[in-house]
């Protein structure tokens, strides 16, 4: 999935890679500020005893990992985001190092809150992970980019299966950069049955966004048209007034 010839070759090109890097870290920090004051605000507010708070990124970001660039990326570099919540009188101050995926979120604020999941919901509450960090718990997170590519990690194996059929697995335990696949290794066939178990067996339907891609190309291709369409007239009024 990563791109050498794209970003990559780009910062390479450029010599940016460090400047990239610190504009990251610089708008981490920047993030990070912003959240402090919210958490100050609520601190100083009559509302800090009764307000859960959640506070989670959609993805992580590659800075140059495996020749690869921002998201866009099944790996770990780019499927893992920070994900904290704070709920009064449930969570104390812990690191929980069980892999989840945002999926659960609804699913906890409705349980915090008792109030009834729907029954479309597809994650579990992450309830008692918050009351107990090694809580046991056996979902593996699920993270899906594009339309038929999927990755399943649990707290050591990181399972991908793209739409082509191609496979990637990692052990985290020995390789937690993830850059040797182990996917053709038959000793690990059973891990890759037991993770793709947790594969989507049938993707969402789309027809919206696809709907709003394809109105968006005609736009243009309409727009294109009526450009061209201007510049062959001005082309016919010019050697208009050249024949006079």
């Amino acid at each position: 999935m990563a791109k050498p010839d794209g970003d990559h070759a780009t910062i390479l090109k450029t010599e940016n890679w460090r400047y990239a890097v610190q504009a990251y870290l610089a708008s981490i920090a920047f993030a990070d500020a912003q959240v402090g004051r919210l958490l100050d605000a609520l601190d100083s507010s009559p509302h800090k005893d009764n307000t859960i708070v959640v506070l989670w990124g959609d993805h992580g970001w590659h800075l140059g990992e495996k020749h690869h660039w921002r998201k866009f990326a099944l790996w770990e570099e780019a499927t893992r985001a920070p994900l904290m919540i704070v709920a009064p009188g449930v969570t104390k101050p812990a690191v929980c190092r069980t892999p989840v995926d945002f999926m659960n979120i609804y699913p906890t604020l409705v349980d915090l809150c008792s109030l009834p999941a729907a029954k479309h919901c597809e994650g579990a509450s992450l309830t008692p992970l918050l009351k107990d960090v090694d809580a046991a718990w056996e979902r593996p997170a699920v993270t899906t980019h594009g339309r038929g590519n999927h990755a399943v990690r649990d707290p050591r194996w990181r399972y991908i299966r793209y739409e082509d059929g191609s496979e990637e697995l990692y052990d985290h335990q020995q390789d937690p950069n993830e850059w040797k696949n182990l996917a053709g290794v038959e000793e690990h066939a059973d891990v890759k049955r037991r993770l793709a178990k947790w594969l989507p067996t049938e993707e969402a339907p789309n027809a919206a966004f696809d709907q709003n891609l394809q109105e968006g190309g005609n736009q243009k291709a309409k727009k294109k048209s009526k450009q061209k369409a201007k510049g062959k007239a001005k082309q016919g009024q010019g050697k208009a007034k050249q024949a006079s």
